[in-house]
């Protein structure tokens, strides 16, 4: 009886042991996963503030602002229809005449989703404007533009953007001028 009784007793140490070493290892497995989730967590985050923060900057018609946080070698591809701006000088004076051409453009209800490593961020907005300023040679008529659009930005890993992208066709908002 006493050797079934030690038996069972040693038994139950070596599990105990084990269960103990794989609890270890697992604690350590679950504690790199969580760091890494909440890191990966934190740089969506980031990216997502960071966008928003552009799109901000824009809404606050402040062209400098709106780049402040793009790498040096950034490309803005604007919805596809023109030129893509590459580098800070030419993405900003690609941008300003819009700026100068709708001095009240103004996104509302701004929502930001991203990928799940946070590298692309989508920024979707209600616009308003009225086009008060010349525009790649079209003089001003006052007239009103409204259009759902979403800006995508991508990121580095040190959270810079490096391109940004957007969705909306400006010929719906130049329709929406010539539009009698």
């Amino acid at each position: 009886m006493k050797k079934v009784l030690l038996m069972i007793a040693s038994s139950a140490l070596i599990a105990a042991c084990n269960n103990s070493g794989t609890s270890s290892a697992s604690k350590q497995d679950s504690s790199t996963m969580t760091n890494n989730s909440s890191s990966m967590e934190s740089k969506r985050e980031r990216n997502e503030k960071t966008a928003l923060a552009s799109i901000e900057a824009f809404n606050a018609h402040d062209v400098a602002g709106t780049y402040k946080d793009a790498a040096a070698d950034a490309v803005d591809y604007f919805d596809g229809s023109m030129k893509p701006a590459k580098g800070m000088d030419s993405m900003k004076a690609a941008l300003q005449p819009f700026i100068t051409a709708f001095p009240d453009i103004k996104g509302s209800n701004l929502m930001a989703l991203s990928d799940a490593d946070g590298k692309h961020v989508i920024v979707v907005a209600d616009w308003t404007g009225t086009f008060k300023g010349e525009m790649m040679g079209m003089k001003p008529n006052g007239k009103s533009v409204k259009y759902t659009d979403g800006d995508l930005f991508t990121f580095n890993d040190e959270g810079k953007i490096t391109e940004h992208r957007s969705i909306q066709n400006f010929g719906t908002v130049m329709a929406q001028l010539t539009a009698k």
